[in-house]
């Protein structure tokens, strides 16, 4: 038979089924061997908020989705070319966003009557017989059935069987897109070392979809995608969580600390946790507490005993670690809270992505409790700004909060990764001895940065008192005067103003210095703003994107880099905050667009928002 390679430049998949139908495996199995290829790519995995919502529901659905190509690419794509619907609940989620034209490989077995009631199909409406994928080019395989009958000799039961359909389909995929399927078979043999027969049936589905592709008379073509033109060097598919746990392990080699982790696990930040908890052998201990304030708490104690303390959360569990914020901010310790912000208020979205704790991380603390607050956007970026909050709570003795959320968390996407040398270095000093003109330790006295000196409990003549109480001014004793308070308030404010003098300047990412339409982001926004505003300027408009990663303070041209446009446009994934900070800040009319949905902006949303300000201007 003969067969014909048609090369692609860009693909974007998704895999759904339920939640134990291994989307997440095949998708991330999948992500692995394309890094491999060298072709650039993107993720949004989107899971469930249920540990295991009953099987065949549209709650239940589990989805990965992928980009792949041979251009650099900044988002996972706003619809799909291809759509992997393991039931009808996969199917009835996501048939929205499948392009015109596309392809939709379905198991036939997951379209039966049980799961087409589950799914909310009327009763005798089978999509696959009701010409509702008119439009479509449909792969029926009956993967179930197929996956059963390549185990026939292995003595499982059915149940233990099924669990290996996910690999016929991510074998035929392999096929269809003219992979090795090596990574994959590695990845098995690893995984299951010790159970021989679950790494055979696996192994057995596995070949048995790439040689279903293969074999079967239906398929003629295969795809095929380039290595992508990106710039030379190292490269690493990373997630987020991952990044920025590499991060912070790179920031305690780098300044000589070691890092203690107090932490309760929450979605989505517990992978950070998992990660680090692995790392033994840099000297890393992780500490899984009884509640979010234990692990706020224990991070507080260690940073006081002279290690670098972190702490890891979501919205919810920030909420809980205020107070202990105020406590960092009042004793002037170095602290990194980590944020991976998810849908809310209260328990929320847990699976889903938002932005809308920037407020909480501004203001969200009793009293005056001034804070740096730093972005990652982007999954690798959270290994920069991971390394950059520890540079700042260090040199700088202040608990800083570092906002990432579950798009950024989950997300994969090529990482060229850093050496040590490269790393820009981390001052640290500890106060180890009276100066000469001192009698006693003065805790409170600082330098020209505002900085307060550090000195590890127990060394000798450096005895002071904490505590939460209001401080004097110097001495550091406990002060109930009203002109201290208010001095401390301002010397404190003062500290987190100055390090504006010790971050980057803001640039413009792209586009003109000055013209009609600024798009001012932050966070998980950078992919679809970037595409967004590349595909304007090809148009000849004017328009231009600042993604801003310092949040408090900010750079210091800020605001002249705002007053050089005419209108500013400020999307995000809430109902309206970081506009809210600009106004107040620069007193301008900044605009803008928000999306609460649990999912991220998309480009033609985005476009045609941008569009809307250029308007005036093109009149």
């Amino acid at each position: 038979m003969t067969r014909k390679q048609e090369l692609v430049q860009d693909v974007v998949i998704k895999f759904a089924g339920d939640s134990g139908d291994g989307m997440q495996l095949t998708g991330t199995q999948f992500t692995n061997n394309t890094a491999l290829l060298g072709a650039d790519l993107s993720t949004f995995p989107d899971f469930p908020a249920e540990i295991r919502a009953p099987q065949g529901t549209l709650p239940g659905v589990s989805g990965f989705q992928l980009r792949f190509s041979s251009e650099s690419i900044h988002t996972p794509g706003d619809a799909w070319d291809v759509l992997v619907a393991m039931n009808a609940a996969a199917l009835k989620t996501n048939l929205k966003n499948l392009k015109k034209g596309g392809k939709v490989i379905v198991n036939t077995d997951g379209f039966d009557v049980k799961n087409l009631r589950l799914a909310n199909y009327p009763e005798g409406q089978n999509p696959l017989e009701n010409n509702s994928l008119e439009g479509y080019e449909v792969i029926r395989m009956d993967v179930t059935k197929m996956t059963r009958e390549a185990l026939k000799d292995i003595p499982m039961g059915t149940k233990e069987k099924d669990r290996a359909k996910n690999m016929f389909v991510l074998g035929f995929l392999y096929w269809m897109y003219d992979r090795d399927m090596k990574s994959t078979e590695q990845f098995l043999e690893e995984k299951f070392s010790k159970k021989a027969e679950i790494l055979e049936s696996n192994l057995k589905v596995l070949r048995a979809g790439y040689h279903y592709g293969d074999t079967t008379e239906t398929f003629t073509t295969q795809y095929k995608v380039d290595k992508a033109r990106i710039e030379a060097g190292n490269y690493r598919s990373i997630m987020g969580n991952q990044a920025l746990a590499y991060g912070l392990i790179a920031a305690s080699v780098k300044s000589g600390l070691p890092l203690f982790l107090g932490t309760y696990p929450i979605t989505p930040a517990s992978d950070i946790l998992h990660e680090l908890s692995k790392h033994k052998n840099f000297g890393i201990r992780t500490f899984q507490a009884e509640d979010e304030i234990a692990g706020i708490t224990s991070a507080i104690g260690a940073a006081y005993g002279g290690h670098l303390g972190i702490t890891t959360t979501s919205g919810p569990g920030m909420a809980l670690k205020t107070e202990a914020m105020g406590l960092a901010t009042m004793l002037e310790i170095p602290l990194v809270i980590v944020d991976v912000q998810r849908g809310g208020p209260s328990t929320g979205l847990p699976t889903k992505t938002e932005q809308s704790d920037l407020l909480q991380a501004y203001y969200g603390r009793n009293g005056e409790c001034p804070m740096p607050v730093l972005a990652s956007s982007t999954p690798s970026d959270c290994f920069d700004m991971a390394y950059e909050a520890v540079r700042i709570a260090v040199e700088h003795m202040t608990p800083v909060i570092l906002l990432s959320d579950g798009y950024i968390a989950n997300g994969a996407e090529p990482w060229k990764y850093p050496s040590s040398e490269h790393l820009a270095p981390i001052h640290v000093k500890f106060k180890t001895e009276l100066g000469h003109e001192e009698v006693k330790f003065k805790p409170y006295q600082r330098d020209e940065k505002g900085v307060r000196p550090w000195a590890v409990p127990g060394t000798p003549g450096l005895e002071h008192r904490i505590g939460g109480l209001e401080k004097e001014n110097i001495t550091g004793n406990v002060s109930y005067d009203p002109e201290n308070h208010q001095l401390m308030v301002k010397l404190r404010q003062e500290k987190v103003d100055k390090i504006a003098s010790y971050i980057p300047d803001q640039e413009i990412d792209n586009g003109p210095l000055k013209g009609d339409v600024l798009v001012l982001a932050w966070g998980s926004t950078y992919g679809v703003v970037k595409t967004a505003v590349e595909e304007l300027l090809k148009e000849g408009h004017s328009v231009a994107h600042a993604h801003l990663r310092y949040m408090r303070p900010f750079p210091k041209n800020l605001g002249e880099i705002l007053h050089n446009y005419k209108t500013v446009l400020i999307p995000e994934i809430n109902n309206g905050q970081l506009v809210k900070i600009i106004r107040s800040e620069f007193l301008i009319n900044a605009k803008a667009y928000n999306k609460i949905m649990g999912v991220p902006i998309t480009k033609a949303e985005l476009l045609e928002t941008i569009k809307v300000h250029l308007k005036p201007a093109l009149a």
